[in-house]
This record gives C-alpha cells, sequence and structure tokens, in this order.
C-alpha cells in the first residue's frame, strides 16, 4: 500500500502545490485508487510515476471545487488515450449529476465503463483484500472519510515443517495455509494453524477532509496505519478554522492522538503559510508534534509506503 500525495495545497493550487488529491496504489494487484480529484490532477500524474492506467476507483470527499474541477478532465484523458478497463467512483449525491452535466455539456464520450456510487456512512465496497467505509465529517457542506482496510492474512505455511510430517503436496496445503484441520491415509489428524505463523495483520489507511475536528474523524481514525488529516490552519489561527469549519495542526494531532494512528501526514494547508510571512508551514508541523509525535508534512509527490505489521519499516521518497 503506497501511499502519493499529487495535491497538499488548499482552495488554490501554489507554485510549488497543487490542490487536493490521493493516490492509494496497490501493486499486487496492479490497482490504483485515487482520493479527491483537484483542478490539475491529470498533470501531476504526468509528474508522477503513477500510470493513470491502472486506475480502477475515486473517492470523492465533498463538492468543493478544489476536490472535483480536475475530475471530469481526468475521466476524459483516461478516454482518449489511459487504456484504463473501468472506473468506478464514490461520492456525495450531487457528483453523479455533476458528472453528468460534464459529460453532455462538453459533449465527452467516455470509452470505457463508468459508475457512480453514493459514499453512505459504513461500508461502501469490499473484496476479498480491502473493505472501504466512510463516515460523516463536519464541514460547511456535506463531507466524508474514507478508511480503507487491508483484510488479515494468514500467517506463514512453514513447507519444510509439512513435508518433514510426511504430507504430500497439493490441494490439501491449501487447507493448512487456511488454517483448517485435515486427516492424512494413515489417520493422523494435523491442524493447519500449527504450521503456520502468527497472522499478518492488515493495514488501515484513513482520509480525513475537509474538516473541523469532530467525534466522526476519531472514529473513523481508529488504530490507523497512517492517516491522512488536513491541517488548513496553524493553531495561533484557530478562529479563523472553526469559522470555516477546517482543521488547524493541532486539531489534526488531536484526531490521531485520540484514535490511537499511527502515524499523522497533514496535507491540505492553506497558502497564507508560504515563505515570508509570520507563520510558516514548519510552525504548523512543530505545533502538531508537541501533541503527537509522529507526524510528517505531506508535500507533492511524496510517497509513503505504508509498512506492514510484520516490518512496520517505512519507505519515504520523492518522486519527480
Amino acid at each position: 500500500m503506497q501511499v502519493t500525495f499529487l495535491g497538499t495545497s488548499s482552495g488554490v493550487p501554489t507554485r510549488s502545490r497543487n490542490v487536493s488529491s490521493v493516490a492509494l496504489r496497490l501493486p499486487q494487484r496492479g490497482e490504483l485508487w485515487l482520493f479527491d480529484c483537484g483542478e490539475g490532477t491529470q498533470h501531476q500524474f504526468l509528474r508522477s510515476e503513477l500510470k493513470v492506467s491502472q486506475l480502477t476507483r475515486i473517492f470523492i470527499t465533498h463538492m468543493h471545487g478544489d476536490h472535483i474541477f480536475g475530475l471530469m478532465g481526468l475521466l476524459a484523458s483516461c478516454g482518449l488515450g489511459g487504456n484504463v478497463k473501468s472506473i468506478d467512483i464514490y461520492g456525495p449525491p450531487e457528483l453523479e449529476n455533476y458528472l453528468q452535466g460534464c459529460i453532455k455539456y462538453s459533449q465527452t464520450r467516455l470509452a470505457y465503463p463508468m459508475k457512480v456510487y453514493q459514499s453512505r456512512p459504513g461500508v461502501i465496497y469490499e473484496d476479498d483484500e480491502y473493505v472501504v467505509s466512510c463516515g460523516y465529517l463536519k464541514h460547511r457542506v456535506p463531507a466524508v472519510g474514507y478508511r480503507v482496510t487491508e483484510k488479515d492474512r494468514p500467517g506463514h505455511f512453514d513447507v519444510e515443517k509439512a513435508k518433514a510430517l510426511g504430507i504430500p503436496p497439493g490441494p490439501i496445503y491449501g487447507k493448512l495455509k487456511r488454517g483448517e484441520w485435515i486427516t492424512l491415509s494413515d489417520g493422523r489428524r494435523i491442524s493447519g494453524a500449527d504450521l503456520c505463523g502468527a497472522p499478518q495483520i492488515g493495514r488501515k489507511f484513513v482520509y480525513c477532509t475537509d474538516t473541523v475536528f469532530c467525534d466522526g474523524a476519531v472514529e473513523l481514525a481508529q488504530d490507523a496505519d497512517l492517516l491522512v488529516h488536513e491541517a488548513t490552519f496553524s493553531h495561533r489561527d484557530a478562529d479563523m478554522a472553526f469559522q470555516r469549519l477546517h482543521s488547524t495542526s493541532t486539531m489534526a494531532a488531536q484526531v490521531a492522538l485520540a484514535a490511537g494512528a499511527k502515524r499523522l501526514m497533514m496535507t491540505h494547508f492553506s497558502p497564507r503559510y508560504a515563505p515570508g510571512n509570520p507563520i510558516l508551514l514548519d510552525d504548523l508541523l512543530q505545533e502538531a508534534r508537541a501533541i503527537f509525535p509522529n507526524t510528517d508534512m505531506a508535500y507533492d509527490f511524496l510517497s509513503y509506503e505504508i509498512p506492514s505489521a510484520t516490518t512496520r519499516k517505512s519507505k519515504v521518497s520523492r518522486g519527480e
């Protein structure tokens, strides 16, 4: 599970930061999931190592322009030369009408199947490996956050031990890997649990923006391996954050702390904290770390590999 930030600015793009978009790459299945799609996201794809042909799902948090204005352009480009097989889109009830209006009035024809689903609290997608759920946040318009949970996997199967017990290779190994009991031809009963290591606990990725501090974000972020949370304002601008229903750096840290998250990655920063101003982005980082030390600050094209429970080793790199 590798997260790449394609846009980390709020409201408007800056010279160094585009507006909101985060990609979740699932290399083992050759898929890419996108969270929000601000203006210019397709250009950010071109500047990254991500392959738009792997895009299969898009999750939209709310209908503000800095989270959706890039969506129609990206979808059109996918149809013209992206080699996309199909795309499922999840978001607010108004999203489908918005997309259909864009398609109608721009006379765009998508050369692949596209389906739009409403994001209602609870599970919105599930397959053999992942569960995606969402919950309400607190913003000026209806907004949701998303949680991607990787299902637990059986522990490592000890093939050499199985051979030593005289268990012949074949379909029977599959039962043992699943922890089932088997009966050998000589009458011995063997439990698969005795041949497998501890289960591999699935990873949890949570995306919360836009919102002021709320219980919904804390609930969604419970025990997250990586919590991506907006931090539009400095703690010193808390009044402005409450007025606009956005989070400060300290609010993001409080969510991470209350939820028992393992790592916090802040994003969605106001352009007001550019160099030369009294408050800088590094000040926001220090504010957050005073509450939740395991905090980092996202920037465009930052990639973060969510560590598995067995290794707990993270990799952070910058792509160009």
